[in-house]
């Protein structure tokens, strides 16, 4: 039979029944797959179990919100051969998990899982760390890792809307001086916040960004230079209207690589697939690793890919 290694974490959204493990494991014998299921103690854990795992592994799915999946994938960066990785969303917001084509029962997902197609996905890196659908940082961006595990669990996605509000009462951005490089041409400018993403959906938002796929070679990058609430406001108002790439006060590129300096003093926390992440240098480059498979449900493939057909079980 054919190797699987589930790895859950069973903190991640509302508390749950662990009544999923028997199950699971019926439906993945049915389909060929001897499994074991470990669970994930402590932070960073899913990253040092992937890193770890024998090499004739066939299939990891990891099964937790966003930021389980982001451990996964940098568990599989620092193996020299890498696995082919899963991820069913039981996490507060999921936009990963939903992206994918996923809804809120793990089981019927994992059904869909089992008829769905292992493709070759880009993945972006910064400074080498891979994250799996957004990084940025700056005004909004620390919501989600400030957003308290207790409230998160209590209240789900709305923890995040009223954190969310708290921060739009402050009448003011911080201006964080950048320059940054996009194919060949530098820029210099004053913004309020910015994220590179390879995403359909951010923040439970669907549809931030058009015609995204995570095969092409390319990712979006937004900066942002509003400062003022009433300019924040009037800005939610036009995304109701049109593309976000055609507000005001947005800048769009969309390319392979960004180099970004922060000429501020002091350093800025990234926020990287909804985690806080503290990088010790003022300048990064963020660009696409191609040499990345995932498994994952067919329904959404004719949307989420150039290429088309994928292998249908590895």
């Amino acid at each position: 039979m054919k190797k699987c290694v589930v790895i859950y974490n069973p903190h991640s959204g509302k508390k749950k029944k662990q009544d999923f493990i028997a199950q699971f494991k019926k439906i993945l014998e049915d389909n060929g797959y001897n499994t074991e299921f470990i669970q994930s103690k402590y932070r960073a854990h899913i990253t040092e179990i992937v890193r770890d795992l024998p090499n004739d592994i066939n299939l990891v799915i990891s099964l937790g919100g966003d930021g389980t999946f982001n451990e996964s994938m940098r568990g599989n960066f620092q193996r020299k051969k890498r696995l082919v990785l899963a991820h069913i969303p039981t996490g507060t917001t999921n936009d990963v998990g939903k992206m994918f084509g996923y809804g809120k029962n793990v089981i019927s997902n994992l059904k869909l899982l089992m008829k769905g197609t292992v493709k070759k996905i880009d993945i972006c890196t910064i400074n080498n760390e891979p994250f799996v659908y957004v990084a940025g940082f700056g005004r909004f961006m620390n919501i989600p890792y400030e957003t308290s595990r207790k409230s998160k669990k209590k209240l789900g996605y709305l923890a995040y809307l009223i954190n969310g509000a708290k921060d739009l009462l402050v009448d003011r951005s911080k201006l964080h001086d950048i320059t940054y490089i996009i194919d060949g041409e530098e820029y210099n400018g004053l913004y309020s916040f910015m994220f590179v993403a390879n995403a359909t959906r951010i923040a439970g938002v669907n549809n931030v960004f058009h015609d995204v796929k995570l095969d092409d070679d390319r990712f979006e990058v937004l900066f942002c230079n509003i400062k003022k609430k009433k300019d924040i406001l009037r800005t939610l108002y036009y995304l109701r209207k049109t593309d976000i790439t055609h507000v005001p006060g947005f800048y769009f590129h969309k390319t392979n690589n960004i180099k970004i300096k922060v000429n501020d003093e002091g350093r800025i926390p990234w926020c990287i697939d909804g985690e806080k992440l503290e990088i010790d240098t003022q300048e990064v480059e963020i660009k696409i690793d191609k040499n990345v498979h995932i498994m994952l449900p067919s329904t959404k493939i004719d949307d989420l890919f150039v290429q088309k057909k994928g292998n249908k079980k590895k």
